[in-house]
């Protein structure tokens, strides 16, 4: 017996045929997914978009329904965000870097780009605020033969002090300190545990992120308690900014 299914059409002619259409509709599957985040392009000079493209190349919207009743998200997410950033290109050309306007550490250039995140905080497994103040988190507390920092000075990249450790932030899901609280002239900021450099000889905190007075800049807090996906954003970004800002001769190249 023949596997024929007419003297010109055959099972290895009909599998193949098959896997030839199934191949090229899951290239567009793939592409069509692949544009969910960060289309439709625009022109690197002018700004203007680029074509969309038709259902063959554009996906349609999924939501994502968020846990302990946040709502929905959605990919591609609608709408887009406004660019409107104090900064301008030095070069008409792609790729030309941009030169701050105003104050970068806060205006979102660069490395101290932020995105509007959530404003809520980020919860652990139960639904609770995993990043919390040290001194209102019952049963945590500093590790034994580990150093507890209250009091010690923060230093900033001058030299000069820029605060005093006031309180530790500590992630509860993951398990270690995530945030300095230091008190400044006019109340509190926190600095990234991950930027800082714990002295124990000396008994000082180092964040050369940023200068001393640089620190009573950093965003506040709405809540004394809390803080949010949105605020954590904007923390790590005045602070990893200051890596390129905080002193004009950090701009200049080392050679």
């Amino acid at each position: 017996m023949h596997p024929q299914i007419t003297p010109h059409i055959d099972v290895a002619l009909l599998v193949f045929n098959a896997f030839v259409l199934f191949f090229i509709g899951l290239i567009f599957y793939l592409r069509r997914e692949d544009r969910r985040e960060g289309y439709p392009l625009e022109d690197e000079t002018s700004g203007r978009l680029d074509t969309p493209g038709g259902v063959l190349s554009t996906a349609s919207t999924k939501y994502f329904l968020l846990p302990f009743g946040h709502g929905t998200v959605s990919a591609p997410t609608q709408g887009r965000e406004p660019v409107n950033i104090a900064a301008r290109r030095t070069e008409r050309f792609g790729g030309a870097p941009y030169a701050p306007t105003g104050n970068p550490l806060a205006d979102g250039i660069g490395p101290a780009a932020w995105a509007n995140r959530a404003k809520r905080p980020d919860l652990d497994m139960e639904g609770h605020p995993r990043i919390v103040p040290l001194s209102g988190a019952a049963g945590y507390s500093i590790a034994r033969g580990d150093t507890d920092m209250a009091g010690w000075p923060v230093v900033g990249a001058d030299g000069a002090v820029a605060g005093k450790v006031t309180d530790l932030w500590i992630d509860t899901a993951d398990r270690l300190v995530r945030y300095i609280q230091l008190g400044v002239a006019d109340g509190a900021v926190l600095a990234p545990m991950m930027m800082a450099k714990v002295d124990r000889r000396q008994r000082k905190v180092v964040v050369d992120a940023l200068l001393a007075g640089q620190f009573a800049g950093a965003p506040r807090l709405e809540a004394p308690n809390q803080i949010t996906l949105y605020e954590e954003e904007r923390v790590q970004a005045y602070f990893g900014g200051g890596y390129l800002y905080a002193t004009p001769a950090r701009q200049e190249p080392f050679l």
